[in-house]
């Protein structure tokens, strides 16, 4: 009986020390496969493709920046602000009211005026109060629109003032089927303008190449069958290049 007491005890003294070799194994093991049951992984505290960069860090330097925009054109109108010509204007044409010279050999062009252009005029329901004149190159050859429309409506003795700052930086040059514009502010949308009467005609003369030039042959543009009401605001803009640009006067 002793012996056999004897006997059990050793045997479970021996599958106890296995059992603590085979835990000590399972701890210490590093490189062979075998892994330390006793720590869970650490778990990545930054998602799949996030910058690593503590909150509130600035960024690196290095990181990518939209490219700046282009740098916009400034155009005034009629012309540029670098004092280029603008699109519809054809190169080698001088400032406005300047000497225009373009086409083979440097021969100036002509000028514009009833002879070589048709012009309509047109009342406008915005800007209100004011009138759209359109002068078209009917024309075999390019022509030249210096300075602004010397205006006559009915029997009137002046001219209607200009409107300075609408002055292109070139001259206006039309070929063969372009159009050049100007707008003519008839009244006071206020109605403070003095001495407001009708009018029912209207003569257009063209201007040359220098201020003191007469006017050249002018065009007689029809007036709706009403007349035009028109007062002593009455004033118009230099000839320009494009339309958006007679009507933002």
């Amino acid at each position: 009986m002793s012996n056999a007491r004897t006997s059990r005890n050793r045997l479970l003294t021996a599958a106890a020390a296995t059992a603590m070799a085979a835990l000590s194994l399972t701890a210490c093991n590093d490189g062979t496969g075998t892994k330390d049951q006793g720590m869970s992984p650490v778990a990545s505290s930054t998602a799949p493709g996030a910058s690593a960069t503590a909150p509130g860090a600035a960024p690196s330097s290095s990181a990518a920046k939209p490219a700046p925009a282009p740098a916009a054109s400034q155009q005034s109108a009629g012309g540029t602000s670098s004092g280029k010509a603008p699109a519809a204007t054809p190169t080698g044409t001088a400032a406005a009211g300047g000497s225009g010279k373009g086409g083979k050999g440097g021969k100036k062009d002509a000028t514009c005026d009833g002879s070589n252009t048709k012009t309509v005029a047109a009342p406008l329901s915005r800007p209100v109060n004011h009138m759209l004149l359109t002068v078209t190159n009917t024309g075999s050859t390019r022509c030249d629109l210096y300075y602004y429309p010397a205006l006559r409506f009915g029997e009137a003795q002046s001219v209607p003032p200009v409107i300075e700052d609408s002055k292109p930086q070139a001259v206006v040059s039309l070929n063969p089927g372009e159009s050049g514009y100007a707008s003519v502010n008839l009244s006071a949308a206020d109605g403070s303008g003095g001495k407001g009467h009708t009018e029912k005609s209207l003569t257009v003369y063209f201007m040359g190449r220098t201020p003191d030039q007469n006017p050249t042959a002018g065009a007689t543009p029809a007036l709706p069958a009403k007349g035009v009401y028109i007062d002593d605001s009455l004033k118009t803009t230099y000839w320009q290049s494009s339309m958006e640009d007679a009507i933002s006067w």
